[in-house]
């Protein structure tokens, strides 16, 4: 299979494959293993498996028989990056990188062995961006579909203490909103926002800016119903990045799923200082959404402790609040309330205790 080398040159190469094959199959393994346990998706994970046998294939033990781990430099190496994770998509996007800096040097150094080798996978170095891409996609959209309680910022001096303090209290779910400072401020805020969240394996979102949700590598943008359509926002964006919409009526509601919105806002419940001069959508919007939605959605708009009974007895599952939660003075205590209060109700209804939309 391989061609003709010096008796040096020869043992080289073949350690470089043995090494880059082993690499690239072990970081597959570990990312095969999320996608099987973490995210319960067979599909990704048979991709995994797949892409693994097909490096097999050329695992010879021929290659393997001038492994020499004893004498390999390598194996002292270190960073301290390598030693410790903040979450489960570091540990991903590390992984990532391993697969697709291996199958780089496979490609190269493959076609000294054999020049389908080197074919191979750089196709296979193609399908791990993809593959890449899916999988956090689903990993977002795993956790859209997850969280019942979603909150959107004000502006304030206490603003990052009160976002960690929900995120203590098991938020999953922030949206970055500020309408009124300037562009500087709200990109080193974002950051560090998009910093706290991901620590906290939380989604963070900006309102309406794509431009710095792509500047923090934030999980998706919430645009209103008079930001730039969806479709050029996902042009930008990716498939990869979440794409949320306000509604006000059935129509938005309607052409936000058409235009392929991930989620939508269903709002203004009640007339809020957030929307100011708007008019209240009102219960019976969110009733709709109840029989009609067929994408997560969450009711906003002036939902607190002493209406959010009124607006769970609609058939609602998911709420988002501002003032709740950002004016509260313990946000984790409130954060836990409203959290312990929607787990509740769906699991209510899961079991038909409760109806899941409300009776005629």
């Amino acid at each position: 299979m391989d061609q003709q080398y010096s008796p040096i040159a020869q043992p080289i190469l073949y350690r470089i494959l043995d090494a880059n094959l082993d690499r690239t199959r072990e970081g597959l393994r570990i990312i095969e293993e999320w996608c099987r346990f973490g995210l319960n998706s067979g599909e990704l994970a048979e991709e995994c498996k797949h892409l693994r046998q097909e490096i097999a294939r050329w695992h010879t033990m021929k290659l393997r028989s001038y492994r020499n781990t004893s004498d390999d430099p390598g194996t002292e190496l270190t960073h301290p990056q390598e030693e410790q994770r903040s979450g489960i998509e570091q540990l991903l996007q590390a992984n990532f990188c391993r697969v697709q800096e291996a199958l780089r040097v496979l490609e190269e150094y493959g076609k000294l062995y054999h020049p389908e080798m080197g074919r191979t996978f750089k196709q296979m170095r193609y399908q791990v961006y993809t593959l890449e891409s899916r999988l956090l996609a689903h990993q977002r959209h795993k956790v859209l579909q997850n969280s019942p309680l979603y909150l959107v910022t004000s502006p304030g001096e206490k603003l990052l203490a009160i976002v960690e303090a929900a995120l203590q209290g098991g938020l999953t779910l922030v949206q970055y909103r500020d309408k009124n400072s300037n562009d500087e401020v709200r990109l080193k805020t974002a950051q560090k926002l998009c910093q706290l969240c991901h620590r906290y394996e939380a989604l963070f979102l900006v309102n309406d800016r794509v431009d710095i949700a792509i500047a923090v590598d934030a999980d998706g943008v919430h645009l209103g119903q008079e930001d730039i359509p969806i479709q050029l926002a996902r042009q930008i964006l990716g498939p990869q990045r979440l794409i949320g919409r306000s509604t006000h009526s059935p129509e938005d509601m309607k052409r936000a799923i058409q235009e392929g919105a991930d989620y939508i806002g269903v709002g203004p419940v009640y007339e809020t200082p957030t929307k100011a001069g708007k008019a209240a959508a009102g219960l019976e919007y969110v009733s709709h959404a109840v029989k009609n939605s067929t994408i997560p959605w969450f009711a906003i708009g002036g939902i607190d402790m002493n209406n959010f009974d009124n607006v769970m007895a609609t058939g609602c599952e998911r709420v988002a609040v501002v003032r709740s939660i950002m004016n509260a003075e313990q946000p984790t205590l409130v954060t836990q309330y409203f959290l312990s209060q929607l787990h509740r109700v769906r699991n209510l209804r899961s079991h038909n205790v409760l109806p899941s939309q409300p009776q005629n």
